[in-house]
């Protein structure tokens, strides 16, 4: 089950690359300037932030096997479309359409975790499956790379949005729902959503990933573009180096769901656990700081991956988090809503970058996308309070 749910999220993240990897070229066909640029990641962005208000409830509804296929199969058709795009305006479109449909993978595979792992393994589940994000990040530049090369940037959206639909029916041939799932829930839950926005940990979760995961879409979309427009280098060198951070962010992924796991093996209460796992990570991401002043480019991706690799391990406590909590059939629900309060944070900060850059320099944006985490975790350690479980009252 965590297999299924790391190839979906590698798929997520070769769809998501694919522009990113291409912006280069795509930037120069369709004459769009930072500002443009920014402003068709916002359209990804405010689809992504709204729809994930509305993906968790929606599987918790449907439930895993139905709700995960149906995510999977929209945006690997919105995908698809993207080889149709031919200016900024339809580019934007698709991009919109495109973060509907992967507002549903954290939702789906946090609820995987919740309802096959026990407390103690899901900052560790949580991990592997996140590092999909790596792998698709990885394979994204050479992949995209070589498409684009040999046979034009529409193939590449073509090769990555088909590689969903193969998931897909993998999906749905070899899903099963645990026993204690299906026993819990032989009903879809319907827990008021009012209740859940009341809750201290709900808000405070929000508010922390608000500042946390505006680092991480930087570096997907941002990233790319810098090493061509500030270290200078060419497509077929994006390809060939473009990958190392998110390599090493695999690495963080699954080190980070390690570390809380460890720290409760050896005596640590889970809040304690997860809050200093967390902690650590948003301290690794400050190195963002010393990637933009050092002169080699070697060096500079060094720091970034160590950064990314902050991120992935931070990420791996956080989805942990909703299931100490809540109980299986709510966790959808509530990672969606709180993915929803932070998307609309990284749409600001994306604006924000194309602001800095387009204005000054790469040197300011870095700067912030390396403090800004820290304010995350102390929002966990200051308003959040005790990981204990909360009852919810279900709607007759």
């Amino acid at each position: 089950m965590i297999a299924l749910a790391f190839f979906a999220t590698m798929i997520n993240y070769l769809d998501r690359q694919a522009l990113s990897v291409a912006a280069p070229v795509l930037r120069q066909q369709f004459h769009l300037s930072n500002i443009d640029y920014s402003r068709i990641l916002f359209a990804f962005m405010l689809a992504y932030t709204i729809m994930n208000g509305f993906s968790g409830v929606m599987i918790d509804r449907l439930g895993t096997r139905a709700g995960y296929a149906l995510f999977v199969g929209w945006w690997s058709l919105c995908a698809l479309l993207h080889a149709f795009a031919h200016g900024a305006l339809s580019l934007g479109v698709f991009r919109f359409l495109l973060g509907m449909g992967e507002a549903g993978n954290w939702p789906a595979a946090v609820k995987v975790v919740a309802e096959w792992f026990p407390a103690e393994e899901r900052s560790f589940a949580s991990g592997i499956f996140n590092s999909g994000s790596s792998i698709g990040a990885i394979l994204a530049p050479p992949i995209i790379a070589v498409l684009l090369l040999r046979y034009g940037w529409r193939s590449a959206f073509v090769a990555v949005g088909s590689a969903g639909f193969l998931w897909l029916a993998a999906w749905l041939l070899l899903y099963q729902p645990p026993v204690r799932a299906a026993q819990e829930f032989t009903l879809p839950p319907k827990v008021p959503m009012i209740q859940l926005l009341r809750s201290r940990f709900v808000w405070s979760f929000t508010l922390s990933k608000i500042f946390i995961e505006p680092a991480w879409y930087f570096y997907i979309f941002w990233f790319p573009e810098y090493l061509f427009h500030a270290r200078h280098f060419d497509m077929a060198s994006i390809g060939r180096y473009a990958w190392i951070p998110f390599f090493v962010a695999g690495v963080g992924s699954v080190g980070g769901g390690l570390i809380s796991k460890a720290l409760m093996q050896h005596g640590m209460a889970v809040t304690s656990a997860r809050k200093t796992a967390v902690t650590l990570s948003t301290l690794m991401m400050m190195m963002a700081i010393p990637a933009v002043l050092v002169s080699g480019a070697a060096l500079s991706i060094g720091f970034v991956s160590i950064a990314m690799a902050g991120y992935t391990a931070c990420l791996a406590s956080m989805m942990a988090m909703p299931a100490d909590v809540f109980s299986a059939g709510a966790v959808a629900s509530v990672y969606g809503l709180a993915s929803m309060g932070s998307g609309f944070g990284g749409m600001v900060f994306m604006l924000l970058t194309g602001w800095l850059v387009e204005r000054y320099s790469y040197v300011p944006a870095f700067v912030v996308f390396g403090l800004i985490p820290l304010l995350g975790s102390g929002i966990l350690w200051t308003l959040m309070g005790p990981l204990e479980p909360q009852a919810l009252k279900r709607m007759a």
